[in-house]
């Protein structure tokens, strides 16, 4: 691997404007190409504000790096995960290696679960009938995912996750290769980074700067907070970007 290689690496997001902050894991197509993260939920804060990218740590570029990654991720937003509400984060942890992914797809084609627990003739049948009647119907029909009974699917997701988890462990990789030093580094992390990363005096002077801030909907003219607009426009399901929008104090 070459000072240039395409990487493996946790990262914190942060505002310039406000104390808003994200934790995630990259790996990367080609060595520092543009990414400030993949936000849902929170997306309009992204929009509203300018954010920064720190590299926290990086990682081998390989399925055990990832993985580590992953969990390096996890302990570093549980410390304030819930908790502190300039954190954007939605999740704590879930996520399993690309290889397991793989591997457990195998297996549970191999065991007949799931999708593949459906012969040639169903998978046909009910391709033709969503197809037909599009999304929104499929749950009403019953067809795909949703012909499967509850404990189908409870057994199907018992036996992917002994598959999954065995397999993490054998390899040692993940939580399980991670040295209890390492690990209560990450919580460290976690903690310094995010609640006690600013004081409390800084805390209130921010949030009265952010809750002064008014912001109209072009559409509507209609006035308020950055977050009370999105939420307003949203709920009207007006248009949420840039260019529909404008400060006006």
């Amino acid at each position: 691997m070459t000072s240039q290689s395409p990487r493996i690496y946790t990262y914190k997001i942060t505002f310039e404007e406000v104390p808003y902050y994200y934790y995630g894991v990259k790996k990367e197509k080609k060595f520092n190409e543009d990414y400030m993260g993949s936000p849902v939920t929170h997306k309009w804060v992204w929009d509203f504000y300018t954010p920064k990218k720190q590299i926290l740590e990086v990682f081998p570029y390989t399925d055990e790096g990832w993985l580590e990654a992953q969990e390096v991720e996890s302990r570093i937003v549980k410390p304030v995960y819930n908790i502190d509400k300039w954190c954007l984060n939605k999740n704590c942890g879930g996520k399993i290696s690309l290889e397991i992914c793989r591997k457990t797809g195998k297996k549970v084609k191999e065991l007949g679960i799931g999708i593949h627990g459906f012969t040639p003739e169903q998978k046909s049948e009910n391709g033709k009938k969503g197809g037909k009647k599009g999304g929104k119907k499929t749950k009403e029909l019953g067809v795909g995912f949703f012909g499967r009974t509850k404990e189908q699917m409870t057994e199907d997701g018992k036996k992917g996750g002994k598959i999954t988890g065995k397999k993490i462990k054998e390899l040692g990789i993940g939580i399980h290769g991670r040295t209890k030093e390492q690990m209560t580094e990450d919580g460290k992390k976690g903690y310094s980074n995010g609640l006690a990363s600013i004081t409390k005096e800084e805390r209130t002077e921010i949030v009265a700067k952010t809750n002064s801030q008014r912001w109209m909907c072009l559409e509507t003219e209609y006035v308020s907070t950055a977050g009370g607009l999105v939420s307003y426009q949203k709920g009207r399901k007006i248009d949420t970007s840039k260019n529909n929008r404008k400060r006006i104090s």
